[in-house]
């Protein structure tokens, strides 16, 4: 009973991410619907059940646990960090460039409207550790290919990508097919 309680509780709560994201429509500039999602961290109880749900799909892949969490910049920041806590792990940081001391690797990539680049510190994962890189939002799939980039080239295994949001008609799915993409809604 107690499992089935939680059950309806993580459904209403996937239910309620569709009800609290806004759409912003021309922005950052003319022709994107943004997704802010920034209205659920307004509701810690749902913050908390969307990365419990999160953890949970990422289980039935049966890969087993990760040995680190890794968060993209900036609203994998807010995620990544409580679902690298509710499983015991490590989170590992992949910044925009220059945001991060010590050695880094680089990389460049295209994102839905325009170019950035990422820094990853080169000790910050372990070779051959599994790792699951985590963001708000899958669209085209450039940004979480930069991360996996990243983790590479310190050797790390990227078991998954766990998103919130996945935006389907952008076939971000297609760039990221070597890795299973776990992801709570779909638009």
């Amino acid at each position: 009973k107690q499992w089935y309680q939680r059950r309806v509780a993580i459904t209403a709560g996937v239910e309620r991410l569709q009800m609290v994201v806004k759409d912003c429509p021309d922005f950052p500039r003319k022709g994107i619907l943004f997704k802010d999602i920034m209205p659920i961290f307004r509701d810690p109880v749902l913050v908390n059940d969307t990365c419990l749900e999160l953890v949970k799909e990422l289980e039935k892949l049966g890969k087993g646990k990760p040995d680190a969490i890794v968060g993209v910049e900036a609203r994998g920041f807010l995620i990544g960090p409580i679902m690298a806590q509710q499983l015991g792990v490590p989170f590992v940081a992949v910044r925009k460039k220059g945001k991060l001391p010590r050695d880094c690797y680089s990389v460049k990539y295209e994102k839905e409207y325009g170019f950035d680049e990422f820094d990853m510190q080169v000790d910050s994962l372990k070779e051959n550790e599994n790792v699951v890189i985590v963001d708000d939002l899958l669209a085209t799939g450039g940004t979480l290919e930069a991360a996996k980039k990243l983790c590479d080239l310190l050797k790390a295994k990227v078991m998954a990508h766990c998103i919130i949001f996945e935006i389907a008609f952008l076939k971000g799915r297609e760039r990221l097919k070597d890795t299973d993409v776990v992801s709570l809604v779909k638009y």
